[in-house]
């Protein structure tokens, strides 16, 4: 838990990793995303280009009327405003079609990206979620691709459409009057100073907004995942208390961000408007002593408020872009990370068919949050196909990381563990796992009805076949009493199932699976004992013909295995039948003694 907080708060702005976060072209990341949609992107660059230059003609229409509005006959001035409408609705149908293909190129990218950042760390090991919270991930692949969304389906072509305004507009703005075009040039680097020095600041800013909002979703997953925990020992206010001082600092991020963004956008349009009334100011002395026109100054002045409109919007969005930069990286991040278990370039494939038989040679592990404590220190073991091997031992003895190794959600340091004599390193992971059966230990019940939950272990599975799981795993009586029976939805999490019935779901799972490997982690811990007794029969029978690996610290559920393996710190310190190891009085007796009455200890 303390790793996961830690994990949870945001890196200090002035730290290294807070640096990364620099520039707009982090953006480029995007393109590959963007690249397979190059037909709908040149569309949309088309359509946008489009309404720039009829965006730039309507200048033109202005200045002819205004120019000959006391010269030009009647029906000379009627085909001016005709042409004007005609040069309007032209703009309109462009912007139309625009909005719609940049709005769906949009849509379609962030569509992609989501499902690639799911994709990937979907299938990352559990290593990497010892640093980083699920809330954060979640928090990455929603709000930050909102923002990526936002850029992609309206800043950049808003931003591309305002550049091409100014290039366009200050080009005829020079042809109508480089006196006053040259005037209005002087007032650029005034205007590009303040985007340049607080668009340095609204970049931190914006990549410290992030972090913060990540980590408010992050703190607020944990809290309502585990709401029935954090009532029953009262924490509510205190977990209010803690949600509400990350909501508060990310508050404080976003006023931070937000004042600079308003600061640079209030110089930039005094800065710009105030050089157009300077301008408009001489334009209009030029006027009368006839150097230029009406019209002329007229269609200057458009076309320079066009610009400064250009200029302004640009402030703008770049503080929209510099924030889709931040989120951007924070995405790229998920996309390029190392998984520390991967795949080899060439796997070998596992012999068929598969017999689970299951090597551990001399296995050291340590869990990379607790690098200097060895979860298996030396452990060597040979399981036999078709046998049933029970793991026993104090908490922390490394019962589960046993079954950790087998699924190879972990690389051991030093040794092997073979699966029919291959190194489970060198196979792909689903091509082996998916001859593998698990029952957790903490159950995960899903949101969605309860054959859904069953047929999870098997895809495609028939009703009947759902149901006979069902009914080998005690479970399909309180199935049945469900409101639609089967159909029933779960709930998030099972929330309407006791933990007993979790686990009954879980081990109904694993039985439709029919893998030839069975994995058992305290299957049978939440249990009654008449359940127990009806799920211990059905394991049972299930484990007949099949490798079986249980872990338990109810011995009485593993008395019958073929062999008993005790384990203490990382090690096997004993191994053998139920009675031999009594006999031995050794770890195993003494937890034995704990849980049976002497005579049943004494079998």
């Amino acid at each position: 838990m303390a790793d996961q907080t830690t994990a949870a708060a945001p890196p200090n702005p002035g730290t290294e990793e807070r640096e990364k976060s620099k520039q707009i072209g982090a953006l480029r990341a995007l393109w590959p995303f963007v690249l397979p949609y190059w037909k709908l992107m040149c569309a949309a660059i088309a359509a946008l280009v489009s309404t720039a230059i009829v965006s730039l003609t309507l200048p033109l229409a202005v200045r002819r009327v205004v120019d000959n509005f006391n010269t030009a006959e009647s029906e000379i001035l009627d085909l001016y405003f005709l042409a004007a409408i005609g040069i309007a609705g032209l703009l309109a149908i462009g912007t139309a079609v625009r909005y719609m293909l940049v709005t769906r190129l949009g849509e379609r990218v962030v569509a992609d990206i989501r499902k690639a950042v799911f994709d990937r760390v979907i299938g990352m090991s559990p290593s990497f979620y010892e640093n980083i919270m699920t809330g954060e991930v979640l928090s990455r692949i929603t709000t930050d691709t909102t923002l990526i969304l936002s850029v992609i389906g309206s800043s950049i072509s808003i931003a591309l459409r305002n550049v091409l305004i100014f290039v366009g507009g200050l080009i005829l703005m020079l042809l109508t009057s480089a006196k006053l075009t040259g005037l209005v040039l002087l007032i650029v680097p005034a205007v590009i100073v303040p985007i340049l020095v607080l668009g340095r600041r609204l970049r931190v800013l914006s990549r410290e907004n992030q972090d913060w909002i990540a980590a408010s979703s992050g703190s607020a997953s944990e809290q309502l995942s585990a709401v029935q925990t954090v009532q029953a020992f009262t924490h509510e206010t205190t977990s209010r208390a803690m949600f509400s001082d990350v909501t508060e600092l990310s508050f404080g991020s976003a006023r931070r961000r937000i004042a600079v963004r308003a600061l640079m956008t209030a110089i930039v349009i005094f800065l710009v408007f105030v050089g157009i009334v300077g301008v408009l100011w001489i334009g209009a002395n030029d006027v009368r002593s006839d150097v230029m026109t009406m019209g002329a100054l007229i269609q200057f002045v458009i076309y320079a408020v066009m610009v400064a409109g250009g200029v302004a919007a640009l402030s703008e969005i770049i503080g929209e872009l510099q924030r889709a930069a931040g989120a951007t990286e924070r995405l790229v991040e998920l996309l390029q990370v190392e998984d520390a278990v991967q795949d080899v370039a060439a796997p070998t494939a596992l012999p068929a068919p598969v017999r689970g038989h299951i090597q551990f040679e001399d296995v050291r592990f340590a869990y990379p949050s607790r690098p200097g404590i060895n979860a298996l220190d030396g452990v060597t073991l040979d399981i036999q196909p078709g046998e049933t091997v029970a793991f026993v031992g104090p908490s922390g003895a490394g019962k589960t990381t046993i079954i950790q190794m087998l699924l190879r959600f972990y690389d051991p340091q030093d040794g092997r563990v073979r699966l029919d004599g291959v190194n489970v390193a060198e196979m792909a992971r689903e091509a082996f796992r998916q001859h593998i059966a698990l029952v957790p230990q903490d159950p995960i019940i899903f949101a969605a009805s309860a054959a859904e939950n069953i047929a999870f272990g098997r895809p495609g599975a028939t009703q009947a076949e759902i149901q006979a799981a069902a009914h080998a795993a005690a479970a399909h009586e309180f199935i049945s009493a469900l409101p639609q029976g089967y159909d029933s939805p779960l709930g998030e999490r099972g929330v309407m199932l006791s933990g007993g019935q979790k686990q009954r779901i879980a081990i109904a799972r694993a039985i439709l699976r029919d893998a030839p490997v069975l994995l058992l982690d305290e299957a049978t811990s939440a249990l009654d004992a008449e359940s127990e007794r009806a799920v211990q029969e059905a394991v049972d029978t299930l484990a007949q013909g099949r490798t079986t690996l249980i872990v338990a610290h109810r011995l009485a559920t593993v008395k019958m295995a073929d062999r008993i393996v005790v384990m203490d710190q990382g090690r096997i310190v004993a191994q053998g039948p139920h009675h031999q190891l009594v006999a031995e009085d050794g770890l195993y007796a003494r937890l034995a003694r704990l849980q049976f009455t002497d005579g049943v200890a004494a079998e």
